[in-house]
């Protein structure tokens, strides 16, 4: 955390360095909103087991097994589209553009896909296996246990852009850039048990490319493709003892308004 704390305070201290070099010309300070969506990539977590797993009940052939702590764990988490928010307060010195930026994003869990121990697939196991007492099959496979859950993450960046004026064309296109931490929490669920539930803070990154229409010269309409991420999430699992990487990143489009003052 502290890492990603100093490396969120160098960006500011960049992005600031950067302004103050640019050559003199009138400030102009502005605020901006945008709501938009956000596409999240499958994730394919990756991690081991942190205590030892005996697996029976299952009526398979892993019946007798036990897998030991420092064993393979992993499963493919897919994810609905879902909507992201930001809010952002900024200067402008001629075509550059820098500013602080306040973003959400949540992402609803869709699947868990390829649910693994040991390199071994669970999906058409009995779910007893996660249930060491259980000496019986529950009926129920892994693959067919209800996933839900949720991962989000608070984002505060610094950006930097550069603005291009084309003579006779009515909007301004623009790229950006910009570093910072993101907040991450993560609420997973299997078969209404808890799988994780965690959070963490890291590093995190964008890059952005839009267009702005100047409605007048305080308002000015704006849209945006990106792609935005944090470092891998390193968090503990609950429904089998373990602990897990997770990769949160993944594409953005959004439409705001900036007003100049």
């Amino acid at each position: 955390m502290k890492r990603a704390l100093a490396l969120g305070g160098t960006a500011a201290l960049l992005t600031l360095a950067a302004a103050t070099a640019v050559e003199a010309q009138e400030n102009q300070y502005y605020i901006a909103g945008s709501i938009g969506g956000s596409f999240l990539e499958d994730s394919d977590n990756s991690g081991s087991l942190r205590d030892g797993l005996d697996v029976t009940g299952t009526g398979s052939a892993l019946d007798g097994t036990t897998f030991t702590g420092g064993s393979g764990l992993g499963w493919t988490t897919e994810y609905d589209e879902d909507l992201t928010y930001s809010l952002a307060g900024g200067l402008r010195k001629g075509p550059y553009r820098f500013e602080a930026e306040l973003a959400y994003t949540q992402s609803d869990a869709d699947s868990y896909r390829r649910v693994r121990v040991g390199g071994n697939d669970l999906t058409s196991v009995d779910a007893a296996i996660f249930d060491e007492g259980q000496t019986t099959p529950v009926g129920t496979t892994v693959g067919e246990l209800n996933a839900d859950g949720d991962l989000s993450t608070t984002y505060l960046f610094a950006n930097a852009y550069r603005d291009f004026d084309i003579e006779n064309l009515p909007v301004t296109p623009y790229i950006g850039a910009g570093i910072g931490v993101g907040f991450v929490e993560v609420d997973y669920n299997l078969g209404g048990e808890s799988l994780v539930d965690d959070d963490d803070t890291l590093f995190a990154y964008q890059v952005m490319a839009g267009a702005s229409y100047d409605v007048n010269e305080q308002v000015a309409l704006f849209g945006e493709a990106g792609y935005r991420g944090t470092t891998d999430v390193e968090i503990d699992t609950d429904l089998v003892p373990g602990s897990i990487d997770i990769e949160n990143r993944g594409a953005i489009a959004e439409i705001g308004l900036r007003y100049s003052f």
